[in-house]
């Protein structure tokens, strides 16, 4: 096996198994500080998230990423902009198989997310996805084409079905107590 991908697979294991469970946001904040191709000043992680290789994963500034989060950066990367919340068991896909290959070849690419965008519990977000600033993903939906800039979509496949405000000036500050 390759060392590069053994070490990160232990890297993995390890916040997986035990450093994402710590009821502590500061010994997770430093250990994804370390491991993650980049965590934004204000990110907090909330304990029982998942990532699959995590230098491929850059996170901007101030991201709430809740509970039971999957964050998949196995050959792709997952790129997201400032004041991104992200919701309970939210899954961000960058790989996948091709449905149409003989082989079971893979199928992937970047997933990218802009500015204040608001992904819903329990939302799918498919390979090779860009979500547009201010976009909003409604809860449980799947996502498997670019959502544009303010966007609000919902269902499966994710279908605009209305549209947010383009004056948006909030930051984000989400760090509650043990999670």
């Amino acid at each position: 096996m390759n060392p590069r991908i053994a070490a990160g697979s232990l890297a993995s294991w390890f916040y997986t198994s035990l450093v994402g469970r710590i009821p502590s946001r500061s010994v997770r904040r430093i250990y994804l500080f370390l491991w993650l191709g980049s965590f934004g000043e204000g990110s907090g992680v909330q304990a029982g998230c998942r990532f699959l290789n995590g230098r491929k994963v850059h996170l901007g500034k101030r991201n709430v990423m809740n509970f039971g989060c999957l964050i998949d950066g196995r050959r792709h990367s997952v790129i997201t902009g400032n004041d991104v919340s992200i919701g309970p068991e939210a899954a961000i896909l960058t790989l996948g198989h091709d449905p149409r290959s003989n082989d079971f070849s893979d199928l992937g690419g970047d997933v990218v997310i802009g500015d204040r965008a608001w992904i819903g519990y329990r939302a799918i977000i498919l390979p090779g996805v860009t979500i547009g600033e201010g976009a909003v993903i409604g809860a449980g939906s799947i996502v498997s084409r670019d959502v544009p800039p303010y966007a609000i979509v919902a269902g499966n496949p994710a279908r605009i079905i209305g549209e947010r405000p383009r004056d948006l000036n909030y930051t984000l500050s989400y760090h509650p107590f043990l999670m």
